[in-house]
């Protein structure tokens, strides 16, 4: 992106010039969220990796935004974001 600018090309007097626009990138997900089974009362660990590491992700459950919490540890290193759901009970579900 930071290439993004106006160049030219001079001829002796006679010069050429064009504008130069580098779109950002969309973020993907490299890898996606895979269904998980859990025996209650154990953590679960739900990650995925998105192909930009800077690119901020949100945690949902049931539509609803999820928080770090005793409940919920959300983290994110480099390209993988990771949920941590402590303790799953049957309403985790």
């Amino acid at each position: 992106k930071s290439d993004s600018d106006t160049y030219t090309c001079d001829i002796g007097d006679v010069q050429s010039r064009a504008k130069l626009v580098v779109q950002e990138k969309p973020c993907i997900f490299t890898e996606e969220l895979v269904d998980t089974e859990v025996t209650e009362g154990e953590d679960v660990i739900l990650h995925c990796e998105t192909s930009k590491s800077e690119s901020p992700v949100k945690w949902c459950k049931d539509g609803k935004s999820l928080r770090n919490s005793s409940k919920y540890n959300i983290s994110r290193s480099g390209f993988e974001a990771k949920l941590v759901i402590h303790r799953a009970e049957e309403r985790d579900s």
